[in-house]
């Protein structure tokens, strides 16, 4: 298939089933078309097919003011997406309280529906929250079989408004609080003893919270593992997936953990303030209803979460969103987001002090990846690199705080990043080593 084919397949991508439930003055006109799916090849020509990929490239609209390299705060929505949500934020905005009283609870459902089946959990089992942080704030504050004298527990690579919420739970709950620090550099086999030691050295713990992909670094942890080793030792496990569904291909079913906070606005793609909160069917009782909810049973999920007016328009552009992270291909997009981290890595870990803060092992990385200059562990000195990317190289970065060994820099790549992009960092980087 030509590029130009394969644009005009991308570009098709439809609304009309995100849509076909809505009142007819609030379906868009979109054509549905069918995406021209990546052929079934080798994990390596999956993630560097340049005529597929600069079509997926095409469908975003990014400001040529700086190479973002930072696009894990959140991920912008492709111009289909886009386009949806604002024809939703106009029908919400003109058939106002009449279509919220009326119809949207039906279509908030069906988008509830699309998400589970996607995820693969059942719709009873997975509620809206407006991301991955009230979701997991929700969890941790809300797990009730906490005892006064019980010991809860977290590493230092998880993210700070969780770390918070574990520490509350010191106060609220009576609880003695364990940090304890991830190995650097990590392997899997390391990562596993230091939870081992940890839950080892903690006999009371009862609570873990894990993070699938850490926002400071981009290691990925083995979670299947650490959950089946929390759970011999009768240690409820909460992950934060804030950074990891639509940034790696999986299920939940093969996490192995009951309590989840996940976003939609990362990796996936959907509007601003969308995530959703994931408890095992048979786990729902473990955690309380949100302030004595009375909007839904105590047998419905949704008791658990009560944000007041939330955004229609984001919600029903679920759907969309989910369509496009179907059509690209979820283990396309894993693998491609997997081959940009490679790309630079690969070109800079000869540089000069370059420390590269996740491991090239299979398994333990994902799209996002952190570096730090050797002897550079301040805010400080990497707040000077990143002002030196952005402002004399044109490339736009974050620092991250919180890492044991010191603070670094993230990388964080987007479907619409390219190996040129890439090239543009790696240049910058050798002219900064080299100083």
């Amino acid at each position: 298939m030509t590029i130009a084919n394969r644009r005009h397949f991308v570009l098709g991508v439809a609304t009309a089933a995100a849509t076909a439930s809505l009142p007819a003055a609030a379906q868009t006109p979109n054509p549905v078309q069918t995406f021209a799916k990546l052929p079934n090849l080798d994990p390596v020509k999956m993630a560097t097919d340049m005529p597929y990929w600069s079509a997926v490239q095409s469908l975003y609209a990014v400001s040529t003011k700086t190479l973002n390299l930072e696009n894990g705060y959140w991920g912008i929505m492709a111009e289909p997406v886009r386009a949806d949500y604002l024809a939703k934020t106009d029908m919400v905005n003109r058939e106002n309280s009449f279509y919220a009283r009326t119809q949207f609870g039906r279509d908030a459902q069906a988008a509830r529906v699309e998400l589970a089946q996607a995820v693969g959990a059942d719709a009873t089992e997975i509620a809206f929250t407006r991301g991955a942080t009230e979701a997991m704030q929700l969890l941790i504050g809300g797990y009730n079989k906490l005892k006064a004298g019980d010991t809860v527990m977290y590493s230092d690579l998880d993210y700070d408004s969780m770390q918070f919420a574990m520490n509350w739970l010191a106060e609220r709950r009576g609880v003695k609080v364990v940090k304890f620090n991830i190995p650097e550099p990590a392997t899997q086999a390391n990562v596993m003893a230091a939870y081992q030691k940890a839950l080892d050295e903690n006999p009371k713990t009862s609570l873990l919270l894990l993070t699938h992909v850490s926002h400071r670094t981009g290691l990925v942890m083995p979670v299947a593992e650490i959950a089946k080793l929390a759970k011999s030792k009768g240690v409820a496990v909460v992950l934060d997936a804030a950074h990891s569904w639509g940034q790696m291909d999986f299920k939940v079913d093969q996490l192995g953990v009951d309590f989840i906070g996940f976003n939609l606005h990362k990796w996936i793609g959907a509007p601003l303030g969308v995530g959703f909160v994931y408890i095992a069917k048979s786990r729902l009782g473990d955690i309380d209803r949100f302030m004595n909810d009375e909007d839904f049973p105590v047998t419905d999920i949704r008791s658990r979460v009560h944000t007041g007016t939330t955004n229609f328009a984001a919600i029903l552009t679920v759907p969309t969103a989910l369509k496009l992270h179907a059509e690209i291909g979820p283990k396309a997009k894993a693998l491609r987001l997997q081959h940009l981290r490679n790309y630079w890595v690969s070109r800079v870990r000869s540089f000069k002090g370059m420390e590269i803060l996740t491991p090239d092992e299979p398994g333990m990385y994902a799209g996002i990846t952190s570096f730090r200059l050797a002897g550079k562990t301040t805010a400080a000195a990497n707040n000077e690199i990143v002002t030196e990317l952005r402002e004399k190289h044109g490339i736009f970065s974050v620092r991250r705080a919180g890492v044991a060994k010191g603070q670094c820099i993230r990388i964080s790549p987007a479907l619409f990043t390219s190996e040129a992009d890439l090239d543009k960092f790696v240049a910058a980087m050798a002219i900064i080593c080299a100083a």
